[in-house]
């Protein structure tokens, strides 16, 4: 079983986030993970992939175009990806920094490629997925850790191993 963790990073935390969504994700039963920069994203890995986990930056409270230009590239393999788990990180500079409508515009993308979406899990914070302010804290990397867990376990019960 495959889950994608795709990001874009310009100043390494949002990248940080993403190897902390692995690491959960890793934890699950048979999974294997591999974490991409966006530009880095294949056609392939999108296909392979039962689950991903896309994570941006806060540009202007939405996702960064590095990130928006993989959904816009995939959609010639937009049909191969109905069912598959969905899920969203983000980071921003300020507490206020428009976290959510970054992470609603990545489930968006996803929702309209037909997958499955998930937030984070109830005994993290419940919501659209992980995100954080700032420096990455213990509890955000908790929250990424449980949120890549979840997208695993889903995709395994989902697709099978």
């Amino acid at each position: 079983m495959k889950i994608l963790v795709m990001y874009h990073s310009r100043t390494g935390r949002t990248k940080e986030l993403a190897e902390e969504v692995a690491l959960g994700a890793r934890s699950a039963a048979n999974v294997n993970c591999d974490v991409k920069a966006a530009e880095e994203v294949t056609a392939e890995d999108f296909i392979s992939a039962a689950g991903i986990i896309a994570g941006s930056p806060v540009y202007f409270g939405s996702m960064a175009a590095e990130l928006k230009a993989v959904f816009d590239r995939m959609l010639t393999v937009r049909k191969k990806m109905a069912d598959k788990i969905g899920a969203a990180f983000a980071t921003s500079g300020f507490h206020s920094g428009g976290k959510e409508t970054t992470l609603i515009s990545i489930i968006q993308a996803m929702m309209i490629y037909g997958m499955i979406i998930v937030g984070d899990p109830l005994d993290a914070t419940g919501h659209y997925g992980a995100a954080c302010s700032g420096a990455i804290d213990a509890a955000t990397a908790a929250t990424a850790r449980k949120l890549g867990e979840r997208v695993a376990r889903l995709a395994t019960l989902v697709h099978g191993n």
